[in-house]
């Protein structure tokens, strides 16, 4: 049990973890990965190589750290790493792996003089406390999607009926049960988590759903990362008619219903799950301006079924930014910038703005809304890959 004097423990370390968090989880992962590879696949090996990983997990131990006397001023934080866990499948019989390494990682880093017997003591009890909370509320979530009409727990056999190339990066994929049963609904934003077997490695990953629910299948629409090992084997190597198993949809990067108007802020293959964001749109009738970036017309995806649904939809308005001028007709040329977006938006501000793409675009985005007006609660944004603090 978490008492008074461990969480003055815990909180005592924040300094250090403010300092030297991200070497300490470097050498947690090394030591995880290494010695446990029967947890490897619920790591995105690239976001290990890039730091992105172990600089989320940073983030996320400090803020605990931060907050371990009110755990819910945390926010959205615990809510985000429920979803992730959720849509990879970590099981309740993984995290005393994790604790286990993570005390150790403590002890070696920081050296026995400062990571006393009594700061492991505090940091296992803060662990456990932690593990606690996630097991519960994973569990929560677990049961949730078994108990839904069309839903599952666990893997479950999809088998690819379509490949559609959507532009020279993206392809999209059509996903059927194998069993020939229903699939459960999902919330437009969503995603969900895939695992499959590359030479002979098991991998998990987790792609948006990129069209609007329909009862029989799913669609996720993947972008070719140079040198990504699970994209490229899905553009390549997994052809139709070919089998993978999917995990239940996961995510709180939701459209909240709502009568404000509705902006749709996307860059590159950030587009994915705003698709069913404004499929929700048009049905609900509801106010949307959709805008898009990308580098060039060449990898600008899905811009005629965009076009034909806004001209279906006398309520909304559609407009494109590309970095390199080209043949096709652009709104502007250039990147997401506060002049574009206030030219766009509309002028009254109140509005509901979601927006997502990569973390640069994304920060951009942020401080042009934030130098708009929009209200900072009415803002919502999604990580592609390990969460981690936006800075503007």
């Amino acid at each position: 049990m978490l008492s008074e004097h461990h969480r003055q423990q815990v909180k005592a370390t924040v300094p250090l973890l403010e300092a030297g968090g991200e070497a300490l989880t470097r050498h947690f992962y090394g030591v995880m990965l290494s010695e446990h590879p029967e947890v490897r696949p619920l790591f995105n090996q690239a976001h290990q190589a890039s730091g992105a990983q172990p600089r989320a997990l940073a983030n996320g131990i400090l803020q605990y750290a931060r907050h371990i006397d009110r755990l819910d001023t945390l926010g959205p934080l615990v809510g985000q790493i429920v979803q992730k866990h959720v849509s990879l499948q970590v099981l309740p019989e993984q995290y005393p792996i994790v604790g286990s390494c993570l005390l150790r990682a403590i002890r070696e880093v920081l050296g026995p003089d400062i990571a006393t017997d009594a700061v492991i003591e505090a940091w296992a009890a803060a662990y456990e406390q932690l593990a606690d909370l996630l097991i519960g509320a994973e569990e929560d979530v677990y049961a949730a999607a078994a108990a839904t009409p069309g839903g599952w727990r666990g893997a479950r056999r999809f088998e690819v009926v379509r490949k559609v190339p959507e532009s020279v990066e993206i392809t999209s994929l059509y996903l059927r049960p194998a069993d020939g049963g229903a699939v459960m609904p999902f919330k437009p934003g969503q995603y969900i988590g895939i695992r499959l077997a590359i030479d002979g490695q098991e991998v998990r990953r987790n792609y948006s759903l990129s069209a609007p629910p329909n009862g029989s299948t799913y669609r996720i629409s993947v972008k070719r990362e140079p040198g990504g090992v699970v994209s490229n084997h899905l553009h390549d190597a997994l052809g139709v008619g070919a089998a993978i198993d999917l995990f239940p949809p996961a995510g709180e990067f939701v459209l909240a219903p709502g009568e404000r108007p509705l902006a749709l802020i996307s860059g590159g293959v950030g587009i994915t799950p705003t698709l069913p964001m404004l499929h929700a749109a048009h049905e609900q009738r509801r106010p949307v301006t959709f805008v898009h970036f990308a580098r060039n017309a060449a990898v600008h995806a899905f811009r005629d079924w965009v076009d034909d649904l806004v001209a279906r939809s006398p309520q909304a308005r559609r407009f494109y930014c590309h970095e390199q001028a080209g043949t096709l007709p652009v709104d502007a040329n250039g990147r997401a910038c506060t002049d574009l977006l206030a030219r766009w938006l509309p002028q009254a501000r109140d509005m509901d703005a979601y927006f997502i793409g990569p973390p640069p675009f994304m920060a951009a985005v942020k401080r042009a809304l934030g130098e708009l007006g929009v209200p900072p609660a009415q803002m919502h944004w999604e990580f592609f890959g390990p969460a981690a603090a936006l800075e503007t």
